[in-house]
């Protein structure tokens, strides 16, 4: 492992790890994303004919170096392994659905979604225990509670996240703004060097796919990348030991992916049929079809937004 080997000279080894792991994946993206499905055009989002014939499934690239560059630089421990497992779980579940000719129904990927959301949380608490922080109080909850506390945000991580993904840069950008704020957090509050790394590779590796996902994006992650960039924020905010501060840090995800789940659950399950009907969701596609904005806009808008807010999280931590 490098990190270990070089380990007493820490200029050179983030030197090395940053260089390799980002031009490592400029590569790794250019070379192999012709060997990737083909989009077929979104029927129902704005614009969604412009995706067709673009590679999809970027996301079986980003989270396969994300996993490998995470085993060569970074200093792993049997629950960071567990959650890279998971991570590299959703990724292919999220891969299988973006290379299926019919795609899978909401049963199926809200099981998987539900396998991996206890995975995490069970594997959190029992490498970590219930204790959180919040605001300047530091309390344990009982252990069903924490339990069940984590199942949720994960599964509401992934899926925010995942219904996010609908114009050129948008969730990968506030994704990894979502990941920084963690990492700062983690940096400066609970010394998690091994976290702190493996998330810094998450950003990297964004930062590589974001290249070539800008808009008119080269490729689009799909399902293979955002329903693991849910797991990755996920366990971010975990790790930082400020779980509620997921509300914060990555609002604007949830924001712009959570209304849809709302808006379908109250007419779908409350029978009630008007409800948000002026609203158009995700939200980026109300703001550029409602509200007459650009892509550009949405992007820039939405990301500057989630950096503010992110900014706020970092620094409510004492």
């Amino acid at each position: 492992m490098i990190y270990k080997a070089l380990e007493d000279h820490v200029s050179l080894f983030y030197t090395i790890f940053i260089g390799v792991s980002f031009f490592g994946c400029m590569t790794a993206f250019e070379k192999l994303a012709r060997l990737l499905p083909k989009d077929h055009g979104r029927e129902f989002a704005v614009n969604g004919a412009l995706s067709e014939g673009k590679p999809r499934g970027a996301g079986i690239i980003l989270i396969t170096a994300f996993v490998l560059l995470c085993a060569l630089f970074v200093p792993l421990d049997r629950e960071l392994i567990i959650y890279l497992a998971l991570i590299y779980l959703a990724m292919i579940t999220g891969f299988l659905d973006d290379a299926a000719k019919v795609p899978w129904g909401e049963l199926k990927k809200g099981i998987l979604d539900m396998v991996i959301s206890v995975g995490i949380s069970f594997t959190y608490y029992h490498y970590n225990g219930s204790k959180i922080h919040f605001l300047s109080s530091t309390f344990d909850l009982p252990a069903p509670v924490f339990i069940i506390l984590g199942i949720i945000l994960v599964w509401a991580s992934i899926n925010v996240t995942n219904c996010s993904d609908g114009i050129d840069g948008l969730c990968g950008s506030m994704s990894l703004v979502s990941i920084l704020g963690a990492y700062a957090i983690i940096r400066t509050h609970t010394f998690d060097n091994s976290t702190g790394l493996m998330l810094l590779t998450s950003v990297i590796v964004l930062l590589a796919y974001l290249w070539f996902n800008c808009k008119p994006s080269k490729m689009l992650m799909g399902d293979a990348g955002s329903r693991a960039l849910g797991v990755i924020i996920a366990v971010a905010y975990l790790k930082t030991g400020h779980p509620f501060l997921f509300l914060i840090g990555a609002f604007m995800l949830i924001l712009d992916g959570g209304a849809g789940l709302v808006k379908l659950s109250f007419i779908r399950y409350l029978r009630m049929k008007n409800f948000m009907k002026d609203i158009r969701t995700p939200i980026h596609d109300h703001m550029r079809k409602n509200q007459g904005w650009e892509d550009s806009e949405v992007v820039f808008r939405f990301m500057i937004a989630q950096a503010f807010l992110t900014l706020l999280a970092v620094y409510s931590v004492h």
